[in-house]
């Protein structure tokens, strides 16, 4: 089991001291220019150099995507925005990258920095995705997703999934891919195609005092995917879906990649809306472990703590602690653990079923909440050694648990309306300590 003391070695990058001021380059601030090869041409000359830190100082900054190299630090003064151009040509040509876990070559990210080391965006201005304009393509996008999640079950080359159609797959936000020691601390980010943070396979990652403002679909606020030693802390999101969503991939190309995210602590987080405050999966079959979370507040929104999959992923989600965390003013569940999970653009091809072991929730206060313990498990795979402690939360409905392995309840205080507090189906080896629920007043 993880232990109460579980930290993780992430060091801040260093840059060399030395700056480039994007007016140099004949950058123009007024909302209008062009700035994309304004901002290419400094982040070229900063790499060159050996490092440093490019300056944005204050002004609206228009410009298309943002492609990042080793060693350098955009820097967003107080006051300046950058804004994203929303003509989907100007994401062209298509990029590697990895789209709700299958890898593929599509639209490049708004901001981009692949195989680089020691990069950082930093300061106090904001960055604003314009993404309204793709939004759409959620309801549109169900032939490319299909074509693509289907290209690993017929044998289709990573190099000829190609993408950057319109219609197609939205692109996301930030995404640092194959890439380590990256920073990205202090902006406010607004608005962008799809998912906002989209770390994939990095390693020793900070995410830090971010604010990320979202109302499109599927504008998670961060994703780490398939990523090793990240810290993520005093973040504060209002999402058009999950706050943070932890993943490694996704059916048969995430079981062929085969790289989980481990060492992951997030601490000091709020959020006032988003489908789920901290979420594992459903793209998950790569694997999952070494999972820290604490002293969090979700004050609205659908769910509190937040675990799906479903039959077909595979991978294994292991040793995760969630402790000192308030929920608040939910519309669905306050914890839950789901292996039935069914919202899905398409369905898995195989039956491989998933594994939940070694889950600890503790010291979880809360009220407002539709639900406030759901555990499901597979009949053929049940969950495993799953310890919820400490736990007082009121609203409609209890605890629902079936299909577990070793089940531990100690100090659970429910207060509902519901007639049926606790409800078990399938439970082998269960432990009920100290705990009670009555009928809400």
């Amino acid at each position: 089991m993880l232990k109460n003391n579980f930290e993780i070695e992430v060091k801040r990058p260093e840059f060399p001291d030395r700056e480039f001021d994007i007016k140099e380059f004949g950058g123009v601030p007024d909302g209008k220019f062009d700035n994309t090869e304004v901002l290419a041409e400094a982040i070229a000359s900063c790499h060159q150099a050996g490092g440093g830190t490019i300056i944005v100082p204050e002004g609206e900054w228009f410009t298309g995507p943002i492609h990042f190299k080793s060693n350098v630090h955009l820097k967003l003064e107080a006051g300046a925005v950058v804004s994203f151009s929303d003509n989907f040509e100007d994401y062209l040509p298509v990029v590697f990258t990895r789209w709700e876990g299958n890898e593929c070559y599509n639209y490049s990210p708004l901001i981009y920095a692949a195989e680089c080391e020691n990069i950082a965006i930093s300061g106090r201005g904001k960055l604003v995705g314009n993404g309204e304009k793709w939004w759409p393509w959620k309801q549109t996008q169900h032939t490319a997703a299909k074509e693509l999640y289907d290209a690993e079950y017929n044998g289709i080359p990573v190099e000829d999934r190609i993408f950057g159609r319109e219609e197609g797959l939205r692109p996301q936000f930030i995404q640092p891919i194959n890439s380590k020691n990256v920073l990205i601390e202090g902006i406010t980010i607004v608005d962008g195609p799809m998912w906002t943070i989209h770390p994939v396979y990095c390693e020793n990652t900070i995410i830090r005092d971010l604010k990320i403002i979202t109302d499109g679909p599927n504008t998670d606020g961060i994703n780490p995917d398939s990523c090793k030693n990240m810290l993520i802390e005093d973040c504060n999101f209002e999402t058009g879906d999950d706050c943070i969503a932890i993943k490694s991939g996704i059916n048969e190309d995430g079981r062929r990649v085969n790289k989980p995210t481990e060492n992951l602590l997030i601490r000091n987080c709020k959020a006032k809306e988003g489908h789920g405050g901290v979420v594992i999966g459903s793209e998950m079959s790569g694997g999952i472990k070494n999972v820290h979370v604490h002293d969090c507040v979700f004050n609205g929104g659908e769910r509190g703590v937040r675990l799906k999959s479903m039959r077909g992923r595979g991978g294994c989600v292991e040793n995760l602690l969630f402790e000192n965390i308030e929920i608040n003013n939910l519309r669905n569940q306050g914890i839950i653990l789901n292996m039935y999970y069914d919202a899905t653009t398409v369905e898995p091809r195989s039956e491989i079923p998933p594994l939940f072991r070694n889950i600890t929730v503790r010291n979880i206060k809360g009220e407002n909440i539709k639900q406030s313990v759901v555990l499901r498990g597979l009949p053929e795979k049940k969950m495993k050694d799953i310890t919820l402690e400490n736990i007082e939360l009121s609203g409609r409905e209890g605890l629902s648990a079936s299909n577990l392995d070793g089940l531990y309840l100690k100090n659970i205080e429910l207060k509902v309306e519901s007639e049926e507090q606790f409800k078990f189906k399938n439970i082998t080896n269960l432990n009920v300590e100290n705990s009670s629920c009555q009928e809400n007043e």
